[in-house]
């Protein structure tokens, strides 16, 4: 069965971390570029972060550059965002999507989502 599964999402108070897992199951992770995007309350999804398949670069949302880092661990078939200096515009509901390219708007298969919560 193909999966993406998100993890490590939850409440953290301004200015904290956290890391995003990004597990996939039913296929090889690397074949793909591997972007996050997230979602908050009555905005539309946007693209966060993206890693590429081909050679391991990352692309990162104005908004969020200098903050957050996307990596990928193939070995564990795994991504990950780690999400540093959070703030509460960070609050959203994050994906991650198994994509052709980063500069692709298709997107092969999504996760569920995991929330994350910046508040004090």
């Amino acid at each position: 069965q193909v999966q993406l599964v998100e993890s490590g999402g939850g409440l953290v108070q301004p200015g904290g971390s956290l890391r995003l897992s990004c597990a996939a199951s039913g296929f090889t992770l690397d074949d793909y570029a591997i972007g996050w995007f997230r979602q908050a309350p009555g905005k539309e999804r946007e693209g966060v972060s993206c890693i590429s398949d081909s050679d391991g670069s990352t692309y990162d949302t104005d908004s969020v550059k200098g903050r957050f880092t996307i990596s990928r661990d193939n070995a564990k078939n795994t991504v990950y965002l780690q999400m540093n200096s959070l703030k509460p515009e960070d609050t959203a509901v994050y994906y991650c999507a198994a994509k052709t390219a980063c500069h692709s708007t298709w997107i092969k298969y999504w996760g569920q989502g995991t929330p994350v919560t910046v508040s004090s």
